[in-house]
């Protein structure tokens, strides 16, 4: 882990394939011969990891302070703190400023009107950190279930990260604060998206759970999905859009995706995954916020609402 406590929230924020493919990672060799995916499985929030280091500092985003963990890919991983391996790590133990930048949206978004989290359901795909799903906590949301590839993220960053920023924003709000009390259920899942609806606990996995559920019991799926730099794979794509598909509540779910417009050098982007959702018709899309300030490649954050 990095000994250096001086870098701002700025510096420590990471860039997923900016202009040019980072040398070394392998990404597109990689892809065609990737192993096995990782189990699915729910992580329960016993089970941080007692040897990796975690380290907490404080940043400013969407109207709150937040904290964001620090925990070394070399402890973790045995890799370098800037490498990325398809199939093996994900990058989940960086924070990637399209988090930030979905926050920043959702936060506008509720501002507005538009957008409420009292008492829904939120699913966060990829989620790293976790903050827009503590974000999602913080404005009284019933349920919020954090996923991410490797059970070793949930374990040694995303579920002390989500801890320590409830007991933290617990502490500072004021009793008559419009959020009230932070009471949400938090569950955490990894694995694989193939396959991960089978874990979810708001999702009907097939035919007879959804006969068998209680007609007055809370509606299948999730009132919200939201994630962040997950749309760099072109491999992964599919499989990321059917399980949206299969986890959003109908009629009403909505997803909220932060994105760049292009990976370079390994073709995702958020147009390569909004084709992909444009051929198959079931969602309508919108463009929420896009964020051009020279620095990086276009970033952008997006809504779908099913048709």
């Amino acid at each position: 882990m990095e000994s250096n406590q001086s870098h701002t929230a700025k510096e420590e924020i990471f860039r997923l394939f900016d202009e040019k493919p980072t040398s070394g990672l392998g990404f597109l060799d990689a892809e065609r011969s990737l192993p096995p995916p990782p189990p699915c499985l729910e992580v329960l929030a016993s089970e941080v990891s007692p040897s990796a280091k975690y380290t907490v500092e404080p940043v400013s985003v969407g109207g709150l302070t937040l904290f964001k963990g620090r925990v070394s890919t070399q402890e973790v991983f045995e890799l370098a703190n800037s490498d990325l391996v398809p199939g093996k790590y994900e990058g989940g133990l960086k924070l990637w400023e399209g988090s930030l930048d979905l926050i920043t949206t959702l936060n506008s978004e509720m501002q507005d009107g538009r957008l409420s989290f009292t008492g829904k359901r939120v699913l966060e795909l990829g989620c790293g950190h976790g903050l827009p799903g503590v974000f999602a906590c913080l404005k009284g949301a019933a349920v919020v279930h954090f996923q991410d590839f490797n059970s070793e993220v949930l374990q040694c960053l995303t579920i002390p990260n989500v801890a320590v920023n409830i007991k933290k924003n617990s502490q500072s709000l004021a009793p008559d604060v419009e959020e009230g009390p932070i009471n949400t259920e938090t569950r955490f899942f990894s694995g694989d998206w193939g396959e991960l609806h089978r874990v979810l606990s708001c999702v009907c996995s097939n035919e007879y759970d959804i006969r068998s559920r209680p007609q007055l019991d809370q509606p299948a799926g999730y009132d919200f999905i939201l994630m962040a730099e997950t749309v760099y794979s072109i491999s992964a794509l599919p499989n990321l859009y059917k399980l949206i598909k299969k986890c959003l509540s109908k009629p009403h779910g909505v997803v909220y995706m932060a994105a760049k417009k292009y990976y370079f050098g390994v073709g995702g982007g958020s147009r390569r995954f909004l084709a992909l959702v444009e051929k198959d018709g079931a969602f309508a899309s919108s463009l929420v916020a896009e964020v051009a300030d020279g620095s990086s490649n276009v970033r952008e954050v997006w809504k779908l609402n099913l048709k």
